[in-house]
C-alpha cells in the first residue's frame, strides 16, 4: 500500500478494445494517463499487448527494447519521451531485456537499446542504437505509408 502521497503505477489493458493504457494513481484514488508511453510488466502482459497489436491494423507501435544497466538506453530516454509528444498516435511500449529475454529473444533483439516499429502484427522497421533522428525519420516514414 502506498504512503499518503505516493502514486502507485495503474497498468490497464483492454484487449477488446485493442488498447492497453498506463497511467499513476494519486493518492486520493484518482487514475490519469501518463502518456503514450508504457511499460511492460511482465512477459504474461506482453502476450496480451502483442495479441491487441496484431488485431489492430491501424496502430503503429514502437517497440523500445531496454534495459535498466543500458547507458545509451538512458541517453535516448528524453528523446524518446519527446518523439512520444511529437507523434500522439504512436504508442511505445519499453520492454526491459533482461526481465523478458524471450520476448527479447522473438525478436532478434542483440543490441540495446533497438527501437522495432510494428503494425498489424508486422515488423516495419527497425533502429538499433540511440539514434534519435533515424527513429524520427522512421515513424515518420511509417506514418506517412500508412495515410497513402
Amino acid at each position: 500500500m502506498a504512503a499518503p502521497g505516493d502514486d502507485e503505477v495503474l497498468v490497464q489493458f483492454n484487449i477488446m478494445g485493442g488498447d492497453a493504457s498506463i497511467g499513476a494513481r494519486a493518492s486520493d484514488g484518482s487514475a490519469r494517463e501518463e502518456s503514450n508511453i508504457f511499460d511492460v510488466p511482465s512477459t504474461d502482459a506482453w502476450k496480451d499487448i502483442w495479441k491487441s497489436l496484431k488485431s489492430n491494423t491501424t496502430v503503429l507501435a514502437v517497440l523500445d527494447f531496454t534495459a535498466q544497466w543500458c547507458g545509451p538506453c538512458r541517453f535516448i530516454e528524453p528523446a524518446v519521451k519527446e518523439l512520444a509528444g511529437k507523434f500522439a498516435s504512436v504508442k511505445f511500449y519499453k520492454i526491459d531485456v533482461d526481465k523478458m529475454e524471450d520476448v527479447a529473444t522473438k525478436w532478434k533483439v542483440r543490441a540495446m537499446p533497438t527501437f522495432i516499429l510494428v503494425k498489424g502484427g508486422q515488423e516495419v522497421s527497425r533502429v538499433v542504437g540511440a539514434k534519435k533522428n533515424e527513429l524520427d525519420r522512421k515513424i515518420t516514414q511509417a506514418l506517412q505509408a500508412t495515410k497513402n
